[in-house]
């Protein structure tokens, strides 16, 4: 007998680790929103194991909001969140507060191609931006030279599998691509 899996709803992603483990998010119909699939996330997720304990993040388009959710589903302490869009703020905020986390999330309304101000240091930084934007680079060029990383600082770095990431500021720890998705972890050289 063969099991077969029910759809989620377009606008829900499930968390896939963790505490929240099967919590199931909403999130609005945004232009260019696209939340990273299940396979891509566990794949990411495995490859920080053993860094997420007490991790201060940093989701750059945050979107759905999946990867700083997943981060602290599986014992990151913070997570900042940073998108341009109202909508998408709003359901990341709903989404904590449903998870009961809170205390442990900021929301920032701003446009992550652009140098952001912040008051901490980050130990994992989410680098998803809408595929079609070509924003990977301007975003790269002010966060590596913001004083928002230390020298250790992981960058996760999800991209269409066309695109290359050529700063020899970064050093890639791990690379695997998924259909039309590159993913990266990279460290600054």
């Amino acid at each position: 007998m063969s099991k077969t899996r029910r759809a989620q709803p377009s606008n829900q992603l499930r968390i896939i680790g963790g505490a929240w483990r099967g919590r199931k998010l909403s999130f609005p119909t945004v232009e260019g929103l696209r939340p990273t699939p299940d396979r891509v996330r566990e794949t990411l997720f495995n490859w920080l194991t053993g860094y997420l304990n007490g991790a201060q993040c940093l989701d750059l388009f945050a979107g759905s909001g999946a990867l700083g959710f997943e981060a602290l589903s599986r014992s990151a302490r913070y997570c900042c969140f940073i998108d341009r869009s109202d909508l998408v703020n709003q359901a990341i905020t709903a989404s904590a507060r449903t998870l009961g986390c809170d205390e442990h999330v900021s929301v920032l309304q701003a446009d992550s191609s652009q140098p952001v101000s912040l008051d901490r240091v980050f130990d994992v930084v989410f680098l998803d931006p809408p595929f079609a934007s070509n924003l990977v680079a301007p975003c790269l060029e002010w966060l590596l030279t913001s004083n928002l990383l230390r020298s250790d600082t992981l960058l996760y770095l999800e991209t269409p599998k066309a695109v290359t990431v050529p700063d020899d500021r970064l050093r890639t720890l791990k690379e695997k691509t998924m259909g039309d998705v590159t993913c990266r972890l990279m460290v600054q050289r």
